[in-house]
């Protein structure tokens, strides 16, 4: 196995499959990178991973697999969060959500978060991104079909839904019954028919043309400056993966981080 990349919601896997030769797998959850890490790739691409009803990937596993020679790199959701995070020990970032995390710019887990359907339905998306939001109305405002205020004023709408109730439906609705004028909301929801973004699916698809870039050929094993020092979590975290025969098959939310 040279590459494996985690992805869901973000990016399905058979997109990703038309842009690069890799290992695709689910979304990670707690012990998902050590296990993967175990086969030896090359590198790991981290974009969505589970949380709240499942444990979220440990730093910890993150930083065995690097202290293994194992490159990995995240963006867009649960990646772009680690990323951030595990900066300073070597883990890369990529996209512009990371960029926002590292700096400060983003500091909310929830701004990536998003609910989704069962593998059986491929993962797809039942609510959108707040970054995904935030960068739509930007581009409105940009291209004049609303105006700073009504931008500034729909983002805090969108910040104060719950991640699972986030969509422009339900946003739009909210915005009307607050007093937002419905010209700008009827501009709005016009703009969406083409002018979603889904900043998101471009970091993925950043991540992926790194990847593709950089770990197709030879490639040296990462080289790390700190020791990887176990703890009695991690071994927990370890022989919990151990025993575990299959990969359980219900999993309910996913947040990119």
């Amino acid at each position: 196995m040279n590459l494996c990349i985690f992805t869901g919601p973000t990016l399905p896997a058979s997109e990703g499959q038309q842009q690069i030769d890799a290992i695709f797998l689910p979304p990670a959850a707690q012990g998902d990178i050590y296990r993967a890490a175990l086969e030896r790739p090359v590198a790991i691409g981290l974009i969505d991973g589970y949380f709240e009803r499942v444990p979220s990937v440990s730093h910890k596993e993150i930083l065995w697999a690097m202290a293994q020679g194992v490159h990995v790199l995240g963006a867009s959701s649960m990646g772009a969060l680690r990323a951030a995070e595990l900066s300073l020990f070597g883990m890369e970032g990529v996209g512009g959500i990371y960029e926002a995390y590292a700096s400060g710019a983003l500091d909310a887990d929830d701004e990536v978060a998003v609910a989704h359907a069962p593998a059986e339905d491929g993962y797809r998306p039942l609510s959108e991104a707040l970054v995904n939001i935030r960068a739509t109305l930007r581009a409105a405002e940009r291209a004049g079909v609303i105006s700073g205020a009504t931008r500034e004023r729909l983002e805090a709408l969108a910040q104060r839904l719950f991640y699972p109730d986030r969509c422009y439906p339900i946003l739009l609705r909210r915005a009307e019954e607050e007093g937002v004028p419905r010209e700008q909301t009827a501009a709005l929801r016009e703009f969406l028919r083409d002018g979603r973004v889904d900043q998101k699916r471009s970091d993925a698809l950043a991540l992926l043309e790194v990847l593709r870039g950089r770990f197709t050929g030879s490639v040296e094993p990462k080289q790390v400056r700190y020791h990887f020092e176990p703890t009695d979590a991690w071994e927990l975290i370890r022989e919990r993966v151990d025993r575990r025969a299959a990969r359980p098959t219900a999993r309910a939310m996913e947040v990119g981080r």
